[in-house]
């Protein structure tokens, strides 16, 4: 009975206490949580290798990085060395081929990977003593070969000539180059003159001045005791040759006097990349290196940043607008904010991102935001405790960023201290719009009059022009003279006597095309079938299986995309129907809604501009009369998208020419399609549109 009688008293206090307790009142936020980081157990090879421990035994995994901390490292004339360099890496070892090394890894489910500056690998902690073996032997013995060295560099090349023609690239090598010099390992560019320079002899070379172990440190992390890796290491790695670590200089980057646009007119650009930035000097032991993260999150950190909100979510102007910070400690870094842009609002978007970058440095930041960043990076620094590989460079960081032992254990309380004060102070400090370079590049004719037009502080922003690479030009020159009383049916007329004359094109009954492009290392197949019946078929094939088929027979055709067919009806089988002819020009003769709208530069050469319909306008050339270039635009999810099409490469077939290179273009992806195969009169059949 006593007992019960307890019970029905605690109770009642328990009841008693609820209803004191406000809750309209949010309550405090407890402490920061402790975090428990492991410090690593050292020691030093003879040789300068610096190695740390970390034991942990909750599951039978391993992990090894290897990092060689040295300066950034000036290539000059022979740059891509060191690209060359990492890729030659691990290709096995001088006693074991490369085949019979890579078959190992696989069959003992462990991954190893090489860069110029370090490898990495991970396995099962039954295998570590193999895998210490094998990272050892590829990095001390590395196997250099002239065949494997001559597939890498034409790999290089290839990416290279690709990157010529992605927007995206060359704004990023001009951004770096003109925020650095092109003598400054940051800003030198990669090119293919710069990588025929280079031989086996040179990447030898390289390996032997800068992958050594004077400011090397091998992390190891998992299921492993001390003692092992020490055995292990003095075993492995002792034979790696101790030689003197590098030392560099080279010029400083500084910010620009004044607020600039920096131009590169790509006039085959369907969008404009557009990038603010400046010079910083950020080290990771600087007091206010977290209110940085902190105040570059809010700006542009993701989908709740203010750039995102303001560029995509208000305005409309783009898929995604962000902001980064960079830290360094041999060399000044930058801060970047930018967005690529359709090219009608290129200057609006330069306006919205100078005022975001503007008004967080004179205003403070809410406290919702401030709350949410904090939130976010605790969320994220508590995740990655989980992965060995952000352990492993959280050690490194302490050992080689000068930080305090307690860096990372003190990370949330410091984090949870920072103050809206503190998070303006540093975005006054590091985010700058008085000394800016706006790096811009895009389609000169459609953009730069507005671009001309932008004011900061009641001033003009002076646009300064550069080549694509980042070399002072002049302004280009868009007025490409159109001879009086030129019509759109002449320029058209023009195009058909070029490929073969009018006579020829109307002898052709039917027409096949195949031709094939890469998309992320697969191969995409083309297949493309014609007649003058208004019968149509395109079908494009991954792996042998079709992912998009369309087809038209007459009055009546179909869509397949991913196994769904859709019937096609209305103002889609018409756009079809205007496409089914083997040569739609012939049609456009006798259209008078066609018109000529100019003439405009379409990348080195001069075109007449001839505007088809409202989402359609061809391009031909006004030397040689060739089309060169198609754009059309389609509403999607209630935005225009524009996607173009370039016609290079021209070549005889039953005495009329075609093109054999087809590049389509649209946002940031691109296809190259290389025709292998084009037919006339033969090779399609009524089956062919059923």
């Amino acid at each position: 009975m006593k007992r019960i009688t307890i019970l029905i008293a605690a109770f009642f206090i328990s009841i008693a206490a609820q209803a004191q307790v406000d809750r309209t009142v949010m309550p405090k936020p407890g402490p920061a949580p402790e975090i428990n980081l492991k410090t690593p157990t050292s020691f030093k090879l003879n040789n300068g290798l610096k190695v740390m421990v970390v034991e942990n035994h909750k599951l039978p995994r391993v992990s090894i990085q290897l990092t060689i901390d040295n300066p950034p490292i000036l290539e000059g004339n022979k740059a891509g060395v060191s690209s060359l360099t990492g890729s030659l890496l691990g290709n096995g070892s001088t006693n074991i081929p490369k085949d019979e090394f890579n078959e190992e890894i696989d069959f003992l489910g462990a991954r190893l990977n090489f860069g110029s500056q370090g490898a990495y690998a991970s396995s099962l902690s039954k295998y570590f003593p193999r895998m210490m073996e094998l990272m050892a032997d590829a990095a001390i013995n590395p196997n250099f070969t002239q065949e494997e060295f001559e597939k890498e560099k034409n790999k290089l090349i290839t990416g290279l000539k690709t990157e010529e023609k992605d927007v995206s690239a060359i704004a990023n090598r001009v951004q770096l180059a003109l925020a650095y010099g092109k003598d400054h390992p940051y800003g030198e560019i990669t090119s293919e003159e710069t990588v025929q320079n280079i031989s086996l002899t040179d990447v030898e070379a390289f390996y032997r001045d800068y992958f050594v172990p004077a400011n090397a440190y091998l992390i190891i992390i998992g299921d492993i005791t001390i003692d092992q890796v020490k055995q292990l290491t003095e075993e492995y790695f002792t034979s790696w040759t101790k030689a003197v670590p590098p030392s560099f200089s080279y010029s400083q980057p500084i910010n620009v006097p004044n607020t600039q646009i920096n131009f590169v007119d790509l006039p085959n650009a369907v969008q404009s990349e557009i990038t603010v930035q400046n010079i910083v000097n950020l080290k990771m032991k600087d007091s206010d290196y977290l209110a940085a993260l902190v105040a570059n999150q809010i700006l542009g950190g993701g989908a709740e940043g203010r750039l995102f909100l303001n560029l995509r979510e208000d305005k409309g102007y783009t898929y995604s607008s962000s902001s980064a910070i960079r830290n360094n400690k041999f060399v000044p870094t930058r801060f970047t904010a930018g967005a690529s842009v359709r090219n009608m609002v290129t200057d609006s978007a330069i306006v919205e991102l100078l005022k975001e970058i503007k008004r967080i440095t004179v205003e403070p930041v809410s406290e919702k935001e401030l709350k949410n960043t904090k939130a976010k990076y605790a969320g994220r620094f508590v995740l990655a405790l989980e992965n060995p590989q952000t352990v492993a460079q959280y050690a490194l960081n302490i050992e080689t960023e000068d930080l305090p032992k307690d860096f990372y254990k003190t990370y949330l309380e410091r984090l949870d201290n920072i103050s809206r004060e503190e998070v303006q102070m540093a975005a006054q400090k590091f985010f700058n719009v008085d000394n800016a370079r706006i790096v811009v590049a895009g389609k000169g004719s459609e953009i730069l009059s507005n671009l001309e037009q932008i004011d900061l502080n009641g001033k003009k922003i002076p646009v300064l022009h550069y080549t694509k690479n980042a070399e002072r030009t002049e302004a280009p020159n868009y007025e490409s003279s159109v001879p009086e009383n030129l019509t759109a049916n002449e320029v058209i007329s023009s195009y058909i006597t070029a490929i073969g004359g009018k006579e020829k094109l109307e002898d052709v009954d039917t027409f096949l095309m195949t031709a094939a492009a890469e998309m992320q290392g697969m191969q995409l197949d083309l297949e493309i079938k014609k007649t003058v019946a208004n019968q149509f078929m395109q079908d494009v094939k991954m792996m042998g299986n079709s992912v998009s088929k369309q087809v038209l027979d007459g009055d009546t055709g179909y869509m397949v995309n991913q196994g769904q067919r859709m019937e096609l009806s209305g103002e889609e089988l018409l756009k079809i129907k205007a496409e089914s002819a083997p040569f739609v020009e012939l049609q456009y003769l006798t259209n008078s809604d066609i018109s000529l709208d100019g003439a405009e530069m379409v990348g080195d050469k001069s075109a007449f501009k001839v505007k088809v319909s409202d989402d359609k306008t061809i391009f031909y050339d006004v030397e040689t009369g060739l089309k060169l270039q198609e754009v059309n635009i389609a509403e999607m999810q209630g935005q225009q998208i524009q996607s173009t099409f370039t016609y290079e490469d021209y070549r005889e077939v039953n005495g009329i020419l075609f093109p054999f290179k087809l590049t389509q273009t649209m946002g940031p992806q691109s296809f190259e399609f290389i025709v292998s195969e084009i037919k006339v009169n033969e090779g399609v059949s009524e089956e062919d549109f059923k």
